[in-house]
């Protein structure tokens, strides 16, 4: 196929790629609809990207005759493979989705029916996700989702919400007003879809938790009920999706430091499916986040002593020293530290000697590795020579 030369004007001065849909901002330059939306909105910019001057006003006009342009020299180029850019559609109006939160409230019936037509409004542009929001579509959604908490033959409707809540990219502020307006009982309500929900609404709901307790109060933190921690750890055991299991993690490496959240994990089985986890992970930060789980779960009696009484504990731990990165020989060290310092005893120590776990320490001393790391290292190694 010839190459083609797309006239420079044709495309977007972010992206260099063929407009799609131009749009027009206030200092006159042109841009395709997308990527000024996500300069202006995702990535929280307020100036021009080309003169770099500030954009008083975030109005996008579209620019019809340039569009037009377009659409024809894609169509003379139609036998080179060009395809027709579609006439995009006009952006969704307040006032419509207003309407549509009325009819849905008013008939019931027709709430799923709703929810998919958000579902389809959101995902053409960050304009209209923020029209949604400024529309009050967050608190339909979080208020649907709660009056399903209680329906266990039934999710759909949760499900549908769930969706639409996740893919409008939630700021913190708005996460904090849903986490502590009583009313929407939102956390309630993930862990009502995350329990019974299909595996995509688990993923969303996954991922919501973890956002919602990065920028929850400590009484939150602390109040975690511990069936939560049985069902982070079913999205772990399923393999849902390499999304929803680092989401997973970060969310129980948040979680473990408040309370008494560590027992009520080691009590749900935790120290044994992330022990199962590393063993069939190489993956840099998936072991790293592992390792920092189990290091704050050694932080007590309960959690050293289940790493313990698994067969493969002590050996993995070991075997990820100095094989994955600084943070995660790190935290392999502190972990053998803690059983060392307060779990310590002839049989313990014989097995770390069997598994190598003396010797890799004994090679942390000689590498380059951090101070204090290098410290808890000679720490062990001298007490396994003392026993």
């Amino acid at each position: 196929m010839d190459e083609i030369e797309i006239p420079a004007h044709f495309l977007c001065p972010i992206s260099l790629q063929l407009m799609r849909d131009p749009v027009t901002v206030c200092t006159g330059i042109t841009y395709d609809r997308e990527n000024i939306e996500r300069w202006l909105f995702s990535c929280k910019n307020n100036t021009c990207p080309v003169t770099k001057q500030c954009l008083l006003d975030h109005g996008l006009t579209p620019n019809h005759t340039l569009r037009r342009l377009i659409q024809s020299w894609c169509t003379l180029n139609a036998s080179l493979g060009v395809e027709r850019i579609p006439t995009p559609k006009s952006p969704i109006d307040k006032t419509q989705i207003v309407k549509l939160l009325t009819e849905a409230k008013r008939f019931p019936e027709k709430q799923l029916k709703c929810l998919t037509r958000l579902r389809s409004v959101a995902f053409e542009g960050q304009r209209n996700k923020t029209c949604l929001e400024s529309a009050g579509v967050i608190e339909f959604l979080a208020t649907t989702m709660k009056n399903n908490n209680t329906q266990e033959d039934s999710t759909v409707l949760s499900e549908a919400a769930i969706e639409v809540l996740f893919h409008l990219n939630l700021s913190e502020a708005r996460l904090k007003t849903l986490i502590n307006n009583e009313e929407f009982h939102f956390i309630e309500s993930l862990f009502h879809v995350l329990r019974l929900g299909n595996y995509q609404s688990r993923v969303y709901a996954t991922m919501l938790l973890r956002s919602a307790f990065e920028v929850a109060d400590p009484i939150q933190l602390i109040s975690v009920k511990t069936a939560l921690f049985v069902e982070i750890m079913r999205v772990l055991c399923d393999q849902i999706s390499h999304q929803a299991s680092k989401a997973a993690l970060k969310l129980i490496v948040e979680l473990f430091p408040w309370g008494r959240n560590r027992i009520k994990g080691v009590e749900d089985g935790t120290v044994s499916v992330l022990i199962e986890l590393l063993l069939g992970t190489s993956e840099r930060r998936t072991c790293e986040l592992i390792l920092i789980a189990l290091d704050q779960l050694c932080g007590c009696a309960e959690g050293r002593a289940e790493l313990l009484n698994h067969g493969a504990g002590v050996a993995i731990v070991s075997k990820k020293i100095l094989r994955v990165s600084h943070v995660a020989s790190e935290r392999g060290v502190r972990i053998l530290a803690s059983i060392c310092r307060y779990s310590a005893n002839a049989r313990v120590l014989h097995e770390m000697l069997q598994v190598g776990a003396v010797s890799k320490l004994c090679l942390v001393l000689q590498v380059n590795c951090g101070f204090k790391t290098k410290e808890r290292a000679k720490e062990k190694w001298e007490l396994d020579l003392r026993v």
